[in-house]
């Protein structure tokens, strides 16, 4: 069983703390390593998740990101057309359908997916809203008196 040690990856991100913690305790839970897959930074605010496929076709994948969770399927359909089907002595190679989910930080949301040498590339990218973002406040050099809004100071004085 392989076990991967996360502890740079915490260190080094932030917004997928989530996601490493869920991929701990999936490592823990001793989850299914099939499809194995990559994580990658590959920018400031950009990440890459590539899951190996290979034997899939693009109509036998879907990915689907709803919320913060982003769900990869895949499942072969079988090719029964066929009548010259040859007879199959020892299959290596995994086609069984697979599910992988993934929990996604606050703001991440999945900009692009391709299909390149049996390799699923999922681009996503942790774009704040302005609304978010920390901003700078001036420091005034002056301190000026507060000014009364209603004149009720002038009618009480009078």
């Amino acid at each position: 069983m392989r076990t991967y040690d996360l502890t740079p990856f915490y260190r080094s991100t932030v917004g997928f703390d989530r996601l490493f913690s869920l991929l701990d305790q999936a490592n823990a839970d001793g989850g299914s390593g099939y499809p194995p897959y990559n994580i990658e930074r590959t920018g400031e605010n950009a990440y890459r998740i590539s899951v190996a496929v290979s034997g899939f076709a693009k109509e036998e994948l879907s990915i689907v990101a709803k919320e913060n969770t982003l769900t990869i399927k895949g499942e072969k359909v079988a090719n029964e057309n066929s009548k010259d089907k040859a007879e199959v002595l020892y299959r290596g190679i995994a086609a069984r359908a697979f599910e992988r989910v993934f929990q996604l930080a606050d703001f991440v949301v999945v900009k692009n997916a391709s299909l390149e040498h049996g390799l699923l590339h999922v681009d996503l990218v942790r774009e704040i809203p302005e609304a978010k973002k920390p901003r700078n406040i001036p420091i005034g050099t002056t301190a000026t008196a507060p000014q009364v809004v209603d004149g009720s100071t002038e009618k009480a004085a009078a």
